[in-house]
């Protein structure tokens, strides 16, 4: 895979409920996640692809796979950093994403950024 050092990616993600796209009545509970993405690696690399596991509180599960993030394939050097946001729909209240990003290096190494799970949760559900 590569020396962890020279191909490193530093994700966070941000999480909001949408209340306005929400309906209880319809067991619709739709979330926008803010992501920022950093190369703090040593090479530069671009991401490629896509990968999410989004999982309701009944343990369902949606898997997504695609090309790039919000149709684009940003390019980031040492340092640099991408941020976008998207969003989700999930049938409960309270849920869980998680997945990674491919990334191809200059140096033509493939890589993944694993995406730490994180929850989605509707406002005064969790204490």
């Amino acid at each position: 895979m590569g020396d962890s050092r020279k191909h490193h990616i530093t994700v966070t993600v941000q999480t909001a409920f949408l209340p306005d796209q929400s309906s209880e009545d319809e067991q619709r509970y739709v979330f926008s996640y803010t992501i920022t993405i950093v190369n703090t690696g040593l090479a530069a690399a671009q991401l490629v692809s896509r990968h999410w596991i989004i999982t309701d509180a009944e343990n369902r599960v949606q898997e997504v796979r695609g090309l790039g993030v919000v149709g684009e394939q940003p390019m980031l050097k040492p340092g640099e950093a991408f941020e976008y946001t998207s969003g989700t729909a999930i049938n409960t209240p309270v849920g869980t994403m998680r997945g990674s990003y491919q990334f191809v290096a200059e140096d033509g190494v493939h890589f993944d950024a694993e995406i730490a799970s994180f929850m989605l949760v509707m406002p005064r559900v969790l204490h």
